[in-house]
């Protein structure tokens, strides 16, 4: 199962994307003119499946095997307004149809309050954490990582400013606040990783003061800022000790919240 966010043309999956990549460049697919994908290699799929997933691609091509792709983002708009938001051509799909418009509007989130997040990619895919900066009116992406590489799908540096460009989020990296992958070796208990955050503290943090007002300068302007690293649990990870840091910091009307 492949999990979706709203686009600049509608629902996509940057995990879709990449597997039909991969299928045409080992031939098992093609692409015709009207960028169609078409099985270039015969053998019967199907019954390489079990019997419900074969009913459920029956059931599939008989409820749209007729739609045309303007049909199928037509349906999607009016049936899942919520992955229309971000949509470049919504207005023009559903000209003859405001009510659909309407609903499409509503499903936008905005708030006007300033908000500092921090959020980690571990144990989910790239399309749920897109979706959930998204529903929390994230603006900025403050990529805390020392080195923006992942061996996980779309959180690479590059992978990740591609799929914040494409919903309107503005991806940062900031590797000045990062921690050397080195001294993460050996941590075994939370009481390790207190040891090295609190080192961070001391050195790190306070050496690098000057990347931390960027990081509130970019709070200050986009007004809803997420930091981000891998780990789920903030205690496990050095963002929670640049949100403490942030936080710290005089003036600030901005509060903190964990996704």
């Amino acid at each position: 199962m492949y999990d979706f966010v709203p686009y600049q043309y509608g629902c996509f999956s940057f995990q879709a994307n990449q597997d039909i990549a991969t299928l045409e460049k080992y031939g098992y697919i093609a692409k015709d003119d009207n960028n169609r994908i078409m099985l270039v290699k015969t053998e019967d799929y199907m019954m390489m499946l079990d019997m419900f997933d074969q009913q459920y691609l029956r059931q599939l091509k008989n409820d749209f095997g007729d739609y045309s792709q303007t049909d199928i983002i037509r349906y999607t708009y009016q049936h899942y307004p919520y992955y229309a938001t971000k949509s470049v051509i919504a207005n023009s799909v559903l000209a003859d149809c405001p009510e659909y418009l309407e609903k499409i509007e509503n499903q936008k989130r905005h708030f006007a309050d300033p908000q500092l997040f921090t959020i980690g990619y571990e144990g989910i895919s790239l399309e749920t954490y897109i979706n959930r900066l998204i529903i929390n009116d994230v603006r900025v992406l403050c990529d805390v990582r020392k080195n923006a590489y992942s061996q996980k799908y779309g959180f690479s540096k590059t992978q990740l400013a591609t799929a914040c460009k494409g919903v309107g989020i503005l991806y940062v990296h900031v590797p000045q606040l990062g921690i050397d992958s080195d001294k993460r070796q050996d941590l075994r208990s939370q009481r390790d990783y207190d040891l090295l955050f609190d080192e961070y503290e001391r050195t790190t943090l306070k050496d690098n003061h000057e990347a931390l007002l960027y990081v509130r300068s970019l709070i200050d302007t986009h007004k809803r800022v997420a930091l981000t690293c891998f780990e789920k649990d903030p205690r496990q990870c050095h963002r929670s000790r640049v949100a403490k840091a942030l936080m710290g910091l005089k003036d600030k009307d901005y509060t903190l919240k964990t996704l």
